[in-house]
């Protein structure tokens, strides 16, 4: 009966070490949950902005309002008859006592 209760409380703790030491184990098991939530928030992430490039690509081939605000914005480009304007902020002048 003492043989029976040793090799019991013998692969009692083998199954505890296994559990909390050993790969896949609750340590490995807990890190991988938290992974997989930061890849939720990523994919999420990814998610909403390839809804936004969606949106710009249907925008960009549906009207000519997208892509003149582009060429305006990012090409620096004006319609004829406009008056074009540029703005050059000087930096202030720091006093000697700064």
């Amino acid at each position: 009966m003492k043989i029976i209760a040793l090799v019991l409380l013998a692969l009692l703790i083998w199954l505890q070490y296994k559990i909390w030491l050993l790969d896949g184990g609750i340590p490995e098991v807990i890190q991988l949950q938290q992974d997989v939530g930061q890849v939720e928030v990523e994919v999420q992430q990814l998610r909403e902005r390839n809804l936004s490039l969606d949106a710009e690509v249907k925008d960009l081939k549906k009207g000519l309002d997208a892509i003149e605000e582009r060429a305006r914005s990012e090409m620096g480009m004006i319609k004829k008859g406009e008056i074009y304007f540029q703005v050059i902020e000087t930096e202030k002048q720091q006093s000697p006592d700064e």
